[in-house]
């Protein structure tokens, strides 16, 4: 986020806390109220957290691309697997060929 959308966001809750405050005006400390002077605090924190933080990497936003671990698709070995049990078989221990 830029810092123009922060700006924004610091509009937008301030804007919302003195609805809030109207609302607490008209229902008086209802729980209904309480719950929501809750989540506008909640909302307040977590803007702050959001400003401090660095932003992880987005879609089309760049940034560090994530490893690719290439996983070969050549037979493996069947001595690896000798002793194992083919649990879709019923756990059939005899000749593999």
């Amino acid at each position: 986020m830029t810092t123009t959308e922060f700006a924004t966001l610091r509009r937008s809750i301030e804007q919302l806390r003195r609805s809030v405050a109207d609302v607490r005006g008209a229902f008086g400390d209802a729980p209904e109220v309480r719950r929501l002077v809750n989540d506008l605090e909640r909302l307040e924190i977590d803007a702050g957290d959001l400003a401090a933080a660095h932003p992880s990497r987005a879609a089309g936003l760049g940034g560090p691309e994530p490893e690719h671990v290439v996983v070969p698709d050549t037979p493996l070995d069947e001595k690896m697997f000798s002793d194992a049990d083919d649990e879709g078989l019923g756990g059939y221990h005899g000749d593999r060929s």
